[in-house]
C-alpha cells in the first residue's frame, strides 16, 4: 500500500508562484513514477505533469509547459510541483499520484497506471 500526503496549496495572486509537496510512504519511493493531476470546478480531472522513477525524464501538459516544473527527491521520498506565472485558470484541486502499475508505455504514462492518489490540495489564483 502506498500513501501520499500533500501540502503547499493556498491562495496566490496572478503571476505569483507556489510549490506543492507530496510525501510518499509504504513502499520504496524510487520504485514509482510520479504524477500531478488537477480538477477545476465543473471540469474533469486532467493530467498536469509526470516524472520517471529516477527523475531523469519528465512530461508536461501543453497548458503548463514553461511555467510548471516537476521534481523529486528520492532520499526524502518526496515529489514537488513548482508553479510559476500562475493564472486564474490554474485554480483547481491538485492531486499527486504514484504509478504503482507499470505498463509497456513510457511517459506521459496512462492514467490507469496510477494506483495511489493523494488527498488533494486546493490552489486558488486571484485575478
Amino acid at each position: 500500500q502506498v500513501q501520499l500526503v500533500e501540502s503547499g496549496g493556498g491562495l496566490v495572486q496572478a503571476g505569483g508562484s507556489l510549490r506543492l509537496s507530496c510525501a510518499v510512504s509504504g513502499r520504496t519511493f524510487s520504485d514509482y513514477g510520479m504524477g500531478w493531476f488537477r480538477q477545476a470546478p465543473g471540469k474533469e480531472r486532467e493530467f498536469v505533469t509526470a516524472i520517471s522513477r529516477s527523475g531523469s525524464s519528465t512530461s508536461y501538459a501543453d497548458s503548463v509547459k514553461g511555467r510548471f516544473t516537476i521534481s523529486r527527491d528520492n532520499a526524502k521520498n518526496t515529489v514537488y510541483l513548482q508553479m510559476n506565472g500562475l493564472k486564474p485558470e490554474d485554480t483547481a484541486v491538485y492531486y499527486c499520484a504514484a504509478r504503482t502499475a507499470r505498463s509497456m508505455y513510457g511517459l506521459p504514462y496512462r492514467e490507469a497506471d496510477f494506483g495511489s492518489w493523494g488527498q488533494g490540495t486546493q490552489v486558488t489564483v486571484s485575478s
